[in-house]
């Protein structure tokens, strides 16, 4: 293991003696065209120190090249076009190789033997700067190139402006993150007004100057994968960063210069800077620079290119520390399209024949992914983000062909959400293949699975903001017993009304008035005692009143995430989010710090396995807490420890050691480790994510799980509330 090379990893170790051939050369063939395509697809990587090095030794060849790269770093998945990786089937075909890079491409004993990306700045790619005002006359009158390109680029940053750098998987939106207006400029220019900015820090110590971080965030930091982190602010951040980076929020997403390009521009600046996706809302991150041009012309100033091309799009990826252990939120740079290993049982579909069919999975509607089945490994494709948008499907379409295509796999059975109006599951209807639905909160739980190695029976606890159930109603806080091939809905959360539908995720407040309205009834809107209610309308409070009592566009629902919403709203922090799962994380922000045990009831009602986990006496109890102006930290603190006591009884009736957590409530850190906590005191085994997102990015693996065992869903309608209106056919395409 100590002697393997420095992005490798060992899968299985075998031994076998061969008498010799008699060969007397070491060398590496050109690819045979045809047989099966087995060869791994390695991901996008850091710049490796010995790389680093050459870029700034003034007496290398490569000193100041920002493609500098080797076999231990560089770029992968975002030049590749097809297997086998051969520079002919790279995007770095058009550039041929000069005598002293194709001297070193041909030695063994070269750290760069057959680096498809092997260029220099005789022969490589080179950087242009264009101005943003026109897109048919900036490629033919660039103001500046290579290394001096770069300089005016940073002038400008400095400056206070907005420039457009394309990277290794597609652009970024830089500008300083110390400079208020520039950070006021563009968010006003993005139409972005509160969601955090990702930034890129110089250096480890210059974090340590903002951030707190941990012995482990920091080996994120340094890894080859080099995502951004998050990490938990200090207490004079603002002196350093402006506060309109990260509104309201403890955390800034951070990451360290992971390519040449960024090594350069940061040792000019010297100073953090935001590095944004170069996107517009709901778009996937450009990555020509003509298209960037045309698209972020209202958003940059000036554009930094190269003439290299991107074979497809790639995000940074997301990454926090949760209980001394990595937890991925965004799987894209470093770690897509690395495999997963299929779980043993979900390597044969066919008992009698014993084939393993090859399955393609779709995943949701927000954060999307795909994954792709093949043999025993899963792959599982870079974040591709919410299809909201016909350029984000053109995206989606363009990944799942790809797939299909790099791998020289045809799917013979295609698996998809249970929504019927998710993009993603009317696309899957498309294809000529077997079709396969999985219900979205059963996927979490079988991705959460995959994800840790291990097969049933468990436990499945599956908490997120919205998933289409199979009685028709809106599911978010499920309990499932799965063994291999059956799940079981054993208990959920009570379900309570949204009045307006999907118009309740952007309005926390909606969901706070349905569950008043569901223990109230009229008389929930005679409570002028409550803020929410005060700071409605007569017209508002008219309208909330006949949806409510008519039923009409009032879906009920069972989310934990709308849970979080209801209660974020009541108790005055969030009335409307700007982005998805604002309200959620105010509430979890606004935790108290000090260790408190106190909750508030949230006992199950009914049964087992007809068990539902009754919110009504935690509700009351949270009503009295702000008549008697109980801190709101505190409120937190007993709601969220009331959710994990919850879970720790429905596990008791359950009585299986082994306890699953997975949907998006779980990025929630606070509970997570508290939930972890509680269930190890009581014996239990829990599992949470680690290589795949808990939220929606890593629900295509579930499916693919559920398609190749063949899970089914049992029993899924048990518990029925009193008659309700459930949700329609065309409802709930978003999060």
């Amino acid at each position: 293991d100590t002697d393997k090379p420095p992005l490798s990893s060992i899968q299985n170790l075998e031994y076998s003696w061969q008498d010799a051939t008699g060969y007397r050369n070491f060398e590496i063939r050109a690819s045979e065209t045809s047989g099966q395509k087995t060869a791994i697809v390695l991901p996008d990587v850091a710049t490796c120190p010995d790389c680093l090095r050459e870029i700034f030794d003034p007496s290398n060849r490569r000193h100041l090249y920002p493609f500098t790269n080797c076999t231990h770093c560089g770029p992968r998945y975002s030049i590749i076009e097809s297997l086998p990786y051969d520079r002919a089937n790279t995007s770095m075909k058009i550039f041929g190789m000069c005598l002293d890079c194709r001297r070193e491409y041909n030695d063994p004993e070269n750290r760069r033997f057959h680096a498809q990306p092997n260029a220099c700045p005789k022969c490589g790619p080179r950087l242009e700067l264009w101005e943003s005002r026109s897109c048919i006359f900036a490629p033919a009158s660039p103001l500046a190139f290579c290394h001096m390109a770069l300089l005016v680029a940073a002038k400008a940053i400095r400056r206070g402006q907005i420039v457009a750098v394309k990277g290794i998987g597609g652009f970024h939106l830089i500008t300083d993150a110390r400079n208020n207006d520039a950070v006021a400029r563009l968010r006003a220019r993005k139409h972005r007004e509160e969601k955090p900015f990702a930034l890129i820090f110089p250096t480890v110590e210059e974090t340590k100057a903002v951030c707190k971080v941990s012995p482990l965030e920091e080996r994120l930091l340094r890894s080859t994968e080099a995502p951004i982190v998050l990490l938990e602010k200090k207490a004079n951040s603002g002196r350093r960063i402006s506060r309109l980076v990260s509104p309201d929020n403890p955390n800034l997403g951070v990451m360290l210069p992971s390519n040449p390009l960024h090594h350069l521009l940061m040792a000019e600046l010297g100073f953090p800077i935001i590095a944004t996706s170069g996107n517009l809302v709901d778009e996937p991150i450009c990555t020509d620079e003509l298209a960037a041009v045309e698209y972020l012309r209202p958003v940059a100033d000036l554009f930094l290119v190269h003439n290299r091309p991107i074979a497809r799009h790639v995000d940074d990826s997301i990454v926090r520390v949760v209980l001394d252990r990595e937890m991925i939120l965004r799987r894209a740079r470093g770690y897509a399209p690395r495999p997963i290993p299929a779980p043993p049982s979900a390597t044969v579909l066919d008992g009698k024949t014993g084939k393993t069919e090859t399955v393609i999975a779709l995943g949701g509607h927000l954060k999307n992914s795909i994954a792709l089945a093949s043999g025993e490994q899963i792959f599982i494709s870079q974040h591709i983000g919410d299809l909201e948008t016909e350029k984000a499907n053109i995206a989606f379409r363009k990944v799942i062909a790809d797939f299909q295509t790099l791998y020289n796999e045809r799917p013979k059975i295609v698996a998809a959400d249970l929504h019927p109006d998710y993009l993603s599951t009317k696309f899957a209807a498309t294809m000529d293949a077997k079709q396969y639905r999985v219900q979205h909160h059963l996927a979490h739980v079988l991705s959460c699975m995959a994800d840790n190695g291990i097969d049933g029976p468990v436990l499945g606890v599956s908490w997120d903001g919205t998933g289409f159930g199979p009685d028709h109603t809106i599911w978010g806080g499920e309990f499932f017993v799965i063994n291999n091939r059956t799940a079981v809905r054993v208990a959920r959360l009570r379900s309570f009304p949204l009045p307006g539908g999907d118009a309740a995720i952007r309005e926390p407040r909606r969901a706070a008035i349905g569950l008043l309205y569901e223990i109230f009834g009229p008389k929930a809107f005679d409570l002028v005692n409550l803020q929410i209610v005060q700071d409605m309308g007569l017209a508002q409070l008219r309208t909330f009143r006949s949806v409510l009592q008519n039923r009409v566009q009032c879906p009920m629902t069972s989310s934990i995430g709308r849970l979080f919403d209801a209660i974020s709203a009541l108790i005055g922090l969030r009335q409307t989010n700007r982005f998805e799962g604002q309200a959620a994380m105010a509430l979890e922000f606004a935790l108290d710090g000090k260790s408190n045990n106190e909750s508030y009831p949230l006992a199950p009602v009914g049964d087992f396995p007809n068990t539902r986990l009754d919110w009504q006496p935690m509700l009351e109890a949270i009503l009295l807490d702000i008549a008697r102006a109980i801190p709101i930290g505190r409120i937190s603190v007993k709601f969220h420890n009331a959710l994990v006591e919850g879970l720790v009884e429905i596990a008791k009736h359950a009585a299986l050691p082994h306890i699953v957590l997975s949907g998006g409530c779980f990025q929630n850190r606070y509970l997570l480790e508290r939930a972890v906590t509680r269930l190890r005191r009581e014996n239990f085994l829990p599992f949470w994510h680690r290589s795949v997102p808990p939220n929606d990015g890593g629900i295509a693996l579930g499916q693919i799980v559920a398609a190749r065992r063949g899970t089914k869903l049992l029993n899924a309608g048990n518990n029925p509330e009193p008659e309700r209106e459930t949700v329609p056919a065309d409802f709930m395409t978003n999060k």
